[in-house]
Order: C-alpha cells, then sequence, then structure tokens
C-alpha cells in the first residue's frame, strides 16, 4: 500500500509514517504541510491508495481539499484532526472519509484504523476482479438471448440488492422505495435540471398519481401521498435500526461500514447505537431521519450498480 501524509505538524507526519513502516503496512511515498499543496493529479501520479489528512491546516483544510480530490481521487481518505466535533467528523464522512484518527496520536489506535481501510482496498480488489473475470466470460456468449428483452439488471433489481444488504426487503415501504427509483430512472430529465432532485412532494405525488390515476380526488391523492411517505420512512428507519445493530455487534462490520455513513448522518447512527446499547427506547416513536438523502443516495448506488453490470 502506498500512503501519502498531509499535516502541518511535522512531528506528527513523522509519527504515522515510521507506524506505517514499522508495521509494514505499506510506504510513505509522499508528505506536505498543507491541503494546498496537493491535488489530485499528484495523488494519481504516485498511485496513492491512503491519504491520511489533517483537518484543520492553515492555507487549504482538510475538508475542502477533500472537496477538490472528491471527484478524481479513487483511494481511501482517512481524516486527522484533535477537533472532536460531531458536525465536522459527519461532514468528513460524508464527503467521502473512510475512518478519523484523533489526535494526540496513538499507535494501536491508527495501526488498527489502517489494516480496516487496507483490509477494505483488499476486499474491494478482489470483488472488482471477480466482476471483471465475470464480465470477460459473459462477453465470449454472443447467444442470441442476449439481443433480446430488456437490461438483465434495471433499477428495480440493482434497488433490490441494496435493500437487501441494508436488511428492509420485506418491508411495506419498500416496494414505494423501488417505484421511486424507477421514477427517477425513466424521468432523468425531472432531476437533470439545476443538477437537483425532486423534491419529496414532487415524488410522493407523482406516486400517488400514477396508482390512483388522474381521475382522483385530492382528497384520495392526499392520503395516499401519506400513507406512503409514513411507510417509507419507517422502512428507513428500519434500515437505521439494522445498521446500527451491526455496528454495535461489530464496528467493523462491512456493511456497516459501507452503507452507514453513506445512507445515514453520524449523528444519527450514533444516537440509534446509543439507544440500543443502554437499551433505551427513542425519546419519540420515529427520529428525525432525511429521508430525501436516503433515496437519493439509495438512487445513486443503484445506478453505480447497473453501471458496474452492464
Amino acid at each position: 500500500m502506498l500512503f501519502y501524509i498531509t499535516d502541518d505538524d511535522e512531528v506528527v507526519r513523522s509519527m504515522l509514517a515510521q507506524i506505517i513502516e514499522d508495521e509494514e503496512l505499506g510506504e510513505v511515498a509522499g508528505e506536505s504541510e498543507d491541503g494546498a499543496m496537493i491535488d489530485e493529479n499528484i495523488l494519481n501520479m504516485l498511485n496513492i491508495d491512503i491519504l491520511l489528512i489533517d483537518l484543520l491546516m492553515p492555507n487549504r483544510d482538510g475538508l475542502e481539499t477533500i472537496r477538490q480530490l472528491q471527484s478524481q481521487f479513487k483511494g481511501k481518505i482517512v481524516m486527522i484532526s484533535q477537533v472532536e466535533s460531531k458536525e465536522l467528523i459527519a461532514e468528513a464522512y460524508s464527503l467521502g472519509s473512510e475512518y478519523y484518527i484523533l489526535k494526540p496520536i496513538n499507535r494501536i489506535e491508527v495501526l488498527t484504523i489502517l489494516q480496516k481501510v487496507i483490509e477494505k482496498i483488499q476486499l474491494e480488489k478482489s470483488i472488482q476482479d471477480i466482476h471483471k473475470s465475470l464480465h470477460t466470460i459473459l462477453k465470449l456468449d454472443h447467444s442470441p438471448k442476449k439481443q433480446q428483452g430488456p437490461k438483465e439488471k434495471n433499477i428495480r433489481n440493482s434497488g433490490q440488492f441494496l435493500l437487501n444488504e441494508l436488511g428492509i426487503a420485506g418491508e411495506n415501504g419498500s416496494k414505494d422505495l423501488l417505484d421511486v427509483l424507477e421514477f427517477l430512472d425513466q424521468n432523468p430529465q425531472i432531476h437533470s435540471l439545476n443538477n437537483r432532485m425532486p423534491t419529496l412532494k414532487e415524488i410522493f405525488k407523482y406516486l400517488a398519481t400514477s396508482r390512483l390515476g388522474i381521475s382522483a380526488s385530492d382528497a384520495e391523492l392526499i392520503k395516499e401521498i401519506k400513507a406512503t411517505e409514513q411507510r417509507v420512512r419507517r422502512a428507513i428507519y428500519q434500515a437505521l435500526n439494522q445498521l446500527a445493530s451491526l455496528g454495535l455487534a461489530d464496528y467493523s462490520n462491512w456493511k456497516f461500514e459501507n452503507y452507514a455513513s453513506k445512507f445515514f448522518d453520524f449523528t444519527s447512527v450514533r444516537t440509534k447505537m446509543t439507544e440500543l446499547k443502554n437499551g433505551s427506547l427513542p425519546a419519540t416513536p420515529l427520529p428525525r431521519i432525511n429521508t430525501k438523502k436516503f433515496i437519493q443516495v439509495l438512487y445513486f448506488e443503484a445506478q453505480r450498480l447497473q453501471a458496474e453490470d452492464s
């Protein structure tokens, strides 16, 4: 594994490099003292697998640097900081940071986290190799059946796989979520305009109208919209519950690591884990959940799966 360390503290850079080399985790291919000194070209040219970057730096901080790298750098990112702000940590996760190392540097913590990141990279590479092998085999099959009918992997199939992964395929709201994916997939012009997703109101109104017909009364539409929204929220809440349970049992669980920070806010996941750990009931039947974020991530992940299997 090739590492790159960005931190304005030379002592921290030296400590991290020493841990990486002493534990034979890989090689430190480069260092810098500020985010402004790196870009995706440097990292890609050096074939960096893991970037360790400080949150707070004088010229360009870690969060801003990750934003700059987000679309081009394909390696993993580990944030480093002495700041324990939940908001900043949550933003780091949302931007693609894999883990968060707190200062002062603790050798065991660094070793544990970097080993997990390395294991994840190796797992992803193994999966990619399998996909490539399958793709090569399928390309050799020129049977007429492949020329007929729709794509083998449509958006509903991809969505169904993700709902299975999240443990909510059997929930009432799962069909509603699949209908939402189909709506977004069949109407790309709606969410391509101004690069925005439709509002929840627009999504649920479309579902209600498609189910009841354009002749349905306003009262019937409102009733169907509310019922759909409630089913979807309950399904999303169950996904949160499932992921929190996985994280509580094993923080390094692959599904927890891969999905929790994508589909939910860091604070929501931690709160639910605390509730489960203490055996306490939530203050309200359904806590505040970002339904639109969940739907958006579900759609983008389903699209990604489609692209991989096409």
